[in-house]
């Protein structure tokens, strides 16, 4: 608007010279501000660089320090340390028991027989108690540590696999990617988390086994072992088993990958699997 004016009558002497100077400088400024209008943005600011990558989970080699005897009939599904003992939950219909294995020379010592339409699963010790899963029945027996006298049942909804105890509460796996924690008084569910791998979920989770605030797990079907953050879910640890079986022993009848337990008097732990003929006396380390 204000360029489209007309100008007053210019003005003689000084007044016309000061009248000419602020025209001029008037019509500069109209110059500039229409450049600045015409001129193209800026481009943004460049992001700030992206921060470091989470690191993903720790790989970890497995140190074998013994092999042991393993009784090759055992379908293993749960097992752990106690009292210098090895306790063996072993599966299948119509040969499923509870055994305590001298960790040694493999010797079963003692060993009571579920009910055939028992599929024993997870074992985990609270106290004097073994608590023992069974996968699709809904039933946990209960029993005296020492006796194996049959104490109790618990019940639950969906299938048994692994089970652990952290020292406060029940760590359960039934064979999809979450762990859920229960009572250990009384079976109860206090709550869950799913697991994830690089967030990714992982399914198929199996034995468990709990060590310093963290769970231990068998993935069914793999040869890994996970340690998993239970406030999260997070796997923070991997390592490979592949290599504990010769082809001889896969050619043997030795299958899948199962069975954890941790002696902390030596910080080592013991894994085998189903049908093996060996169990191995291990140490989790850093790889490279």
């Amino acid at each position: 608007m204000s360029a489209r004016r007309a100008a007053p009558p210019a003005r003689r002497g000084a007044a016309g010279a000061v009248g000419g100077v602020v025209a001029l400088a008037l019509v500069a400024g109209l110059v500039l501000a229409a450049g600045r209008r015409q001129r193209a943005p800026a481009p943004p600011a460049a992001p700030p660089a992206a921060g470091t990558p989470a690191p993903g989970p720790e790989r970890l080699r497995i140190d074998i320090v013994a092999i042991h005897p393993h009784d090759p009939l055992a379908y293993t599904q749960g097992l752990l340390w106690a009292g210098g003992k090895l306790y063996e939950s072993a599966g299948l219909y119509a040969r499923s028991s509870l055994r305590r294995v001298d960790p040694a020379t493999g010797a079963v010592e003692q060993r009571i027989e579920l009910d055939r339409r028992f599929f024993a699963e997870g074992l985990a010790l609270v106290g004097e108690r073994l608590i023992q899963l069974t996968w699709r029945e809904g039933t946990a027996p209960v029993y005296d540590r020492a006796t194996f006298r049959h104490l109790a049942d618990f019940a639950y909804q969906g299938e048994g696999w692994g089970l652990g105890y952290d020292g406060k509460r029940l760590v359960m796996s039934d064979g999809s990617d979450r762990l859920t924690f229960r009572d250990a008084a009384t079976f109860a569910v206090l709550g869950s988390v799913a697991v994830t791998r690089d967030g990714v979920p992982v399914p198929q989770l199996n034995e468990l086994e709990c060590v310093g605030g963290a769970v231990w797990a068998n993935v069914w079907q793999t040869d890994d072992i996970l340690r998993i953050d239970p406030a999260t879910g997070k796997v923070t640890g991997v390592a490979d088993a592949a290599g504990l079986l010769t082809p001889g022993d896969r050619a043997a009848g030795a299958e899948v990958l199962n069975g954890i337990a941790y002696d902390p008097a030596t910080r080592r732990f013991w894994i085998t699997g189903k049908l093996w003929s060996k169990m191995f006396e291990v140490r989790f380390v850093p790889a490279g």
